[in-house]
């Protein structure tokens, strides 16, 4: 039997999301409906689904429709486009990651991971026998990562390198040079770079004219470069569990696709068809205009409880996604973040996620909270309110953990 260690993010979203008051710890930009799409998108007259199709399995891939208007969005500011056929649809993104996992690890295999990141990211390598190890970025310098560290890190063996960008819980990028040096040194040794791109195209805090902007690890032409992405975080559809696997590497998609077929044998065709239309020319624009306007509103009225709690709280200010990474104290020592998330949901009805148990290994990441700040602002606000009543009248009450 293979050993998984439990999922703690889910698992703790599993536990509190349905009965949250405020539910800040969502990481999706505010969800919209079917309604809300077709009062996006510039095409009023077309359907978004062709209610008069038969609902077999459809394409087992992915729609033409869908496969091609995600490769042309790959394909910006590349020397060659990338070919429909280079792209999988698949049951959202966390079924990407696990396929992709699934199909080129295991045992005698050596994988590093950008760290803190999602958990499936490292513990479904360790599940199949690979050896990990975590490649930290550094909080004090902005949540950067140490090339120097990278080359470190490089066995005979390694097989993946795996990153997370925009990162998920801090909301830091990969900055451009950084991703340049990180294919040179996969280049050199033929290893495939996994690039999680689940927050991308989310920016709202730097500018695609900055020179740290990130493009996607498939414009940077190393052939051996993956990436997943989905249309849950920066797209509020969640609920069409779609999700993709893209790659300049034919063959790696044509390895995951063998490996999905014991899966899921295609998308629903009403979610492929949903995912279609928010993602054409009509209609995408609009939609991440929408979000990253809800993004850039809602970042400064958290940063301003930030503000006025210095005495309680600090973070790196988050440049894209949807998530920031708070760390709480008292008197300089972090607080007990499980049993602090367990306060605010239980007197308050706010939902935070713990650091320490969600993202940390060993002893990481006590006294931070991942929160997610682009639902609707109502939410946030509301939420922000509720706690700072309880910063004011129950924060006492959060042990701290001695150092």
């Amino acid at each position: 039997m293979v050993n998984v260690k439990p999922f703690a993010v889910e698992q703790w979203m599993d536990k509190y999301e349905l009965t949250a008051k405020y539910n800040i710890a969502e990481t999706c930009c505010a969800s919209v409906s079917v309604d809300d799409l077709k009062e996006l998108s510039d095409d009023k007259s077309s359907p978004v689904v062709d209610l008069s199709n038969k609902l077999t399995y459809g394409p087992i891939r992915g729609s033409e429709r869908l496969r091609g208007t995600l490769a042309n969005l790959y394909s910006v500011k590349t020397p060659t486009a990338l070919p429909a056929d280079n792209v999988l649809i698949t049951a959202g993104a966390i079924q990407a990651n696990f396929l992709l996992l699934y199909s080129l690890v295991g045992p005698g295999d050596h994988v590093i991971c950008h760290y803190p990141t999602y958990q499936q990211l490292y513990s479904v390598p360790e599940s199949l026998g690979a050896e990990v190890s975590l490649w930290k970025s550094k909080e004090k310098e902005g949540w950067k990562l140490d090339i120097d560290e990278l080359k470190g890190l490089i066995r005979p063996n390694t097989k993946l390198i795996i990153i997370n960008n925009p990162q998920n819980p801090t909301g830091a990028i990969i900055p451009q040079s950084t991703l340049e040096d990180i294919v040179d040194i996969a280049r050199e040794k033929s290893i495939i770079i996994h690039s999680d791109e689940v927050y991308r195209p989310l920016f709202h805090s730097i500018s695609p004219m900055d020179k740290d902007f990130p493009l996607s690890i498939l414009s940077l032409g190393y052939e051996n470069t993956i990436t997943t992405g989905s249309m849950s975080k920066s797209y509020s559809l969640a609920g069409t569990r779609v999700g993709w696997i893209a790659s300049r590497n034919r063959s790696l998609i044509e390895t995951c696709a063998a490996a999905r077929d014991y899966t899921t044998i295609s998308v629903g065709q009403i979610d492929d068809a949903i995912a279609s239309y928010a993602l054409a020319p009509s209609c995408i624009h609009n939609l991440l205009k929408r979000n990253i306007e809800l993004a850039k509103k809602n970042i400064d009225i958290l940063e301003n409880f930030i503000e006025s709690h210095r005495w309680a709280c600090d973070w790196v200010k988050p440049r894209a996604g949807t998530v920031a990474f708070v760390r709480f104290n008292k008197l300089g020592k972090p607080v007990d973040d499980v049993a602090f998330c367990d306060m605010l949901q239980e007197r308050t009805g706010v939902m935070f996620v713990p650091g320490s148990l969600c993202f940390g290994e060993g002893a990481d990441f006590k006294g931070y909270v991942r929160i997610g700040f682009v639902q609707e602002t109502e939410v946030l606000e509301k939420g922000l309110e509720a706690l700072r009543s309880f910063m004011e009248e129950g924060y006492e009450d959060v042990p701290a953990i001695k150092k």
